[in-house]
């Protein structure tokens, strides 16, 4: 959705930190929310892209903070997703993905190398 069309600032920042996540790479909602500089609103990266149609948007790359996919297991988006997800080469388990370790967070701070 281009930046005349979204609804809110807060909006176009979390449609373009999903943007921003590369082909065959993860991300959580609450990174999503955190790129786009919305500490703790992981929930409304989800309000957002639940209402989404873009097409375009690589809605599939974001997960769960556990990494799993946010569908109920069996459903048609949860195929879709998982689907989408291991065309680009993620590799799932009982559909949940390895996230990334996130260097935003205070325990990569602590406990990521050095």
């Amino acid at each position: 959705m281009p930046a005349a069309d979204c609804p809110s600032t807060a909006e176009c920042r979390i449609l373009a930190a999903v943007r921003a996540v590369p082909a065959g790479q993860v991300a959580s909602y609450g990174a999503i929310a955190r790129r786009a500089g919305l500490p703790g609103r992981a929930r409304l990266v989800a309000r957002v892209l639940g209402r989404n149609d873009d097409p375009a948007l690589p809605w599939h790359r974001i997960l769960r903070s556990d990494g799993r996919i946010a569908f109920p297991a069996g459903s048609k988006g949860f195929s879709e997703q998982a689907r989408r997800l291991q065309d680009e080469g993620v590799v799932l388990h009982n559909g949940r993905v390895r996230l990334p370790a996130d260097e935003g967070t205070l325990d990569a701070a602590l406990w990521g190398p050095c």
